[in-house]
């Protein structure tokens, strides 16, 4: 277990910081967004076509997280993937979205210390994750859903809805634009 640990720090996690480190100065607009992307994208468990990375990303054990095409990180996002994040195409994270896909326990009157709660994250093909949302351990938002910002989902959130609040709620379904 601790060699398999050791080779995904060496393989996946290490290589991917030192790209966002060294591509972190550039400026987010559609050329960087696309370069930061395309270097990163061998750093990942898997990883679809057209991937586009805002700066300051925080991202933990690269290796558990799958991406698939089209999908656009903003700046300042957090990914801390204990257990699995799928990420469907199509996906938006607006700034400082963050994902983590485990919870911290107590015991002997302390979270410092308590054991690890961990559960998979699925984000479906098609949603947007607002700004400083939160999607916590276990939870599955399905396609075409928008996640509201400052949302804290905690569960899952049905097909093409607008969720909102704290804990994310169905706010209202959604249909396409016209135009």
């Amino acid at each position: 277990m601790k060699t398999q640990r050791l080779w995904q720090i060496l393989r996946y996690d290490w290589p991917l910081h030192f790209i966002l480190w060294l591509l972190n100065g550039l400026p987010d607009n559609v050329i960087f967004l696309r370069l930061r992307g395309w270097a990163a994208s061998p750093f990942f468990g898997r990883c679809g076509k057209n991937l586009r990375l805002g700066r300051n990303l925080d991202i933990y054990n690269s290796a558990m997280i799958e991406l698939g095409s089209h999908v656009y990180i903003a700046f300042g996002c957090s990914l801390l993937a204990t257990d699995s994040i799928f990420i469907d195409d199509e996906v938006i994270f607006g700034p400082y979205v963050v994902i983590a896909s485990s919870n911290h326990t107590r015991r002997n009157d302390s979270f410092r210390f308590g054991p690890l709660d961990m559960a998979p994250i699925k984000i479906y093909r098609g949603c947007w994750i607002a700004t400083h949302a939160v999607i916590t351990s276990g939870s599955t938002v399905h396609p075409g859903s928008l996640v509201a910002a400052g949302a804290v989902v905690a569960g899952d959130i049905p097909a093409s809805v607008l969720a909102g609040g704290v804990p994310a709620r169905v706010i209202k379904p959604l249909e396409d634009d016209a135009i």
